[in-house]
């Protein structure tokens, strides 16, 4: 139990900062109200989700550790679903509701584009 514990907590941490690092530099780089900081953040993170399961799917490897600290440490802190409702409600409450509708249109359909395609590169390691 310990080590699932410690598995989580170190991979929680890297996703923590890793998330913070990507959405602070993707935002600085646009600016404006269109929150690209978490939409950078939550594709990436399809990308990178559909890679790792890809990857780890038919592969019998040693532990579960390490799937723990990879998909629900790790990747788990790294996306941001939460976020990501709070600012379309946000700009909604603003009257940006076309900008609203391209967060919540363009990050489903890219993310899911990016997990299959996360997966299938997955595959081909």
């Amino acid at each position: 139990m310990l080590m699932k514990i410690l598995s989580l907590c170190i991979g929680g941490a890297a996703g923590t900062l890793s998330r913070y690092w990507l959405s602070g530099v993707a935002q600085r780089m646009v600016g404006g109200s269109f929150p690209l900081g978490t939409f950078t953040v939550n594709i990436v993170g399809c990308l990178l989700f559909g890679l790792v399961w890809g990857f780890f799917e038919n592969r019998l490897l040693p532990g579960s550790e390490i799937r723990l600290l990879c998909l629900t440490g790790f990747m788990g802190a790294f996306t941001t679903f939460s976020t990501y409702m709070f600012e379309t409600a946000e700009l909604v409450k603003f009257g940006q509701v076309a900008m609203a509708m391209l967060n919540v249109v363009g990050q489903s359909v890219a993310g899911l584009v990016f997990v299959l395609l996360g997966i299938a590169l997955g595959r081909l390691i």
